[in-house]
């Protein structure tokens, strides 16, 4: 019991960031790394030589959402900006390779994630990191999360 005691109060108190609407972010996040890795595991397996940039860049895309759903359930702040700056991140790769397909799609035989800004994807690519850039910045700390 005291040892338990002892180690909480040396380590600091960590921010939720998954109350309220960050927990619905975590859910969107869990599925898009369950898409984006399943389908890019098996194009990457059985296809990857017809469009190894799409592939590759999708895997990525699945990376990407693994990490920020994981410093989203971890908490605390150095998560909180981990995934903050991962989301700016995400979207600058969203909003890039969704331009480049839409200019030159030649470049792209077969789709990706974040190809027509993630319209395969019902748009969720596009405005999963503007929600999550909003959210994480209301989450700082000293201000708990809210609805």
């Amino acid at each position: 019991m005291a040892a338990t005691r002892e180690r909480t109060q040396h380590e600091p108190h960590r921010t939720r960031l998954i109350g309220g609407p960050g927990l619905l972010l975590v859910w969107l996040y869990g599925v898009m790394v369950v898409g984006a890795v399943s389908r890019s595991a098996y194009q990457i397996a059985t296809e990857f030589d017809r469009a190894p940039l799409a592939y590759s860049l999708s895997a990525v895309a699945g990376l990407v959402y693994g990490f920020i759903t994981y410093t989203l359930v971890r908490g605390g702040e150095t998560a909180r900006r981990a995934a903050l700056a991962c989301c700016a991140a995400e979207l600058v790769g969203v909003l890039t390779v969704g331009t480049w397909t839409l200019v030159e799609p030649s470049a792209f035989p077969d789709a990706t994630v974040w190809s027509d800004y993630g319209m395969g994807y019902l748009f969720i690519p596009v405005l999963l990191p503007l929600t999550a850039v909003y959210w994480l910045r209301r989450a700082r700390p000293g201000q708990p999360p809210t609805a």
